[in-house]
């Protein structure tokens, strides 16, 4: 369909369209998000590229003549900008893709498309599908070398806890030594809690509990 053949509201409505949808996906990004470097410009990203996907493709329209220039016009420009998570690329793909819809006034795939994407993004984001969380806290302290403490301290990491692993043992000063475990907390709210009942062991010093948060490990 060429310019003259396509209503000035016609393309407004697919620009519009792409826009709205678009901040929705912006939006599910910020709302998603569980990483250490988010960035706002990222968001902003998301909510007008696909008004530019749809602007070519309105431009385009028909005319392989105009597509073959615009390739040859792309060819020139350089993209430095590199993107550090997948998941990043994922929804930068999702943008592009609305705005192409829109563009070739596919208003419908575009709506489900992005509806589809939300509620996929929404259920990874905030179950534990994919996640692998072999335990929920590293637990470091000092602990005299006597059966009666060593005995003391496995009851009351297995009282708090559902999974013990004893990852390192090492000597310290004297007759003291350092312990590292891998918890699996039975209730990872009362973590207080534990460090609380670590002060019933005769000897132990510088408890210190670590949570494992698995969107940022495994």
């Amino acid at each position: 369909m060429s310019d003259a053949a396509l209503p000035w509201t016609a393309a407004l409505a697919s620009l519009l369209l792409a826009l709205g949808l678009c901040m929705l996906i912006a939006g599910t990004y910020a709302a998603t998000y569980q990483g250490l470097s988010y960035l706002r410009e990222f968001q902003h990203t998301l909510a007008l590229a696909g008004v530019v996907a749809a602007v070519i493709l309105l431009a385009i329209g028909n005319e392989i003549a105009r597509g073959i220039g615009l390739v040859g016009a792309l060819t020139l420009i350089r993209f430095r900008s590199t993107l550090k998570d997948t998941r990043d690329l994922i929804f930068a793909f999702a943008s592009l893709g609305v705005g192409v819809a829109c563009g070739s006034r596919s208003h419908r795939v575009a709506i489900v498309g992005t509806a589809v994407f939300i509620v996929a993004v929404s259920y990874i984001s905030w179950s534990s599908f994919g996640s692998r969380r072999p335990f929920d806290a590293v637990l470091r302290l000092r602990l005299p070398a006597d059966p009666t403490s060593q005995r003391l301290l496995v009851e009351v990491l297995q009282g708090a806890c559902t999974g013990v692993t004893l990852v390192q043992l090492a000597n310290a000063d004297g007759a003291q030594q350092d312990h590292v475990y891998h918890l699996r907390l039975a209730d990872p709210e009362r973590k207080a809690d534990l460090l609380r009942d670590l002060t019933v062991v005769p000897g132990v010093e510088g408890a210190t509990l670590f949570s494992h948060e698995p969107s940022l490990g495994s």
